[in-house]
């Protein structure tokens, strides 16, 4: 497969700066691209109707779910997890031998637990229709559960459906892994390849940390985990503010790559076969968590964080701090010039530190 970007990467593209994220119909294309480069006698009808079914659920257009409405969890972040899941999958099977490939019925179980991980959030439409789709944070892997179980049901997946209602659960925290019942070494490696797909797609995210701060801190206040209480009733402050966030972001990978690494079985690394020996998902997420080290160090100035996310369904509809964010842009601008006009010398210090040999993943 292709390596790395051949030009400036996009807001709205991939790591691979190829498929447009924000487009479900693109995405279907590459996913399928993978799948047929694999099995190309399979067919694809499957995926491509739960992939067509998926957007007209976070577009609204289902009449039993409101549009999606979670800005941070929205259509986008689904796709980025589809397809960082399809390429893992297909990292995973250029490694095995003896026919122990996944095969097209697994390939598509995964797919398909890929794009209903997180439709959890989403609202029923006429029970929930007052409420926002970030209340449901606590209880979103359950609801997803159903969702998919429904879904591969009525697809005739009886016993498919079962084992996605139970492994959709790797990529939430509401059961311990280690509870979850896996039937095979095979179904094992798809739960680790959807929840590490689940990390990797959200924080290699070109706009990571400008949505971390416009969009994921309002979903923790609405899911109330900005929050909790010790045992003594003392509420105590996790997230103090959407900057507080973003300060937080390095030491939440430290703890998100470690649960790649002891829980997940590190799968991530199925991805550098997919990309012919490189890890476009690792090295962007290391450059936002560099960046985001490079901001906390600069007094935590959210003014340097001046990307645009793109607006997806979800995001267009939710609250966002991003005109808080666009004035602190605005007053670094007018302190020390327009970055965009000589981006090669604005962040000497940070173009340095990535010339570092140190591996910050051992960290």
């Amino acid at each position: 497969m292709s390596s790395k970007p051949t030009r400036f990467r996009r807001n709205d593209f991939d790591v691979s700066n190829n498929v447009n994220v924000t487009d479900s119909a693109s995405v279907a294309d590459a996913v399928e691209s993978i799948f047929l480069d694999r099995y190309p006698h399979a067919g694809v009808d499957v995926m491509r109707n739960a992939m067509q079914y998926i957007d007209q659920l976070y577009r609204g257009e289902n009449p039993d779910f409101a549009p999606c409405d979670t800005g941070y969890h929205d259509l986008q972040h689904t796709m980025d997890v589809t397809l960082a899941t399809a390429r893992l999958m297909d990292g995973y099977d250029r490694i095995q031998k003896d026919g122990k490939a996944l095969g097209v019925e697994l390939f598509t179980f995964g797919i398909l637990m890929a794009l209903f991980h997180d439709s959890g959030y989403l609202r029923k439409r006429g029970i929930e229709d007052d409420r926002n789709g970030a209340e449901f944070t606590l209880v979103h892997v359950s609801r997803s559960a159903e969702l998919v179980k429904e879904y591969m049901s009525n697809l005739g997946m009886g016993a498919m459906a079962d084992i996605a209602s139970r492994l959709v659960h790797f990529t939430g925290y509401e059961v311990p892994v280690e509870r979850i019942e896996v039937p095979s070494s095979a179904y094992r490696a798809i739960a680790n390849i959807v929840a590490s797909a689940d990390i990797l797609g959200q924080m290699s995210d070109r706009c990571y940390l400008e949505k971390c701060h416009d969009r994921l801190y309002s979903e923790f206040v609405l899911g109330g985990i900005a929050t909790k209480r010790d045992e003594h009733g003392n509420e105590q402050i996790l997230f103090a503010s959407p900057r507080d966030l973003v300060i937080k972001t390095p030491s939440f990978y430290l703890g998100a790559k470690r649960r790649m690494d002891e829980t997940l079985g590190s799968a991530y690394h199925y991805a550098e076969k997919h990309f012919s020996g490189e890890n476009l998902y690792i090295e962007a997420v290391e450059n936002n968590i560099q960046f985001a080290q490079y901001v906390v160090e600069n007094n935590a100035d959210i003014g340097m964080l001046q990307r645009t996310p793109p607006k997806t369904p979800g995001s267009d509809l939710a609250p966002e701090e991003s005109d808080i964010r666009k004035q602190h842009v605005e007053d670094r601008r007018h302190r020390t010039g327009d970055r965009r006009k000589n981006p090669p010398q604005r962040y000497p210090e940070l173009l340095e530190r990535r010339k570092s040999p140190e591996d910050r993943r051992r960290a």
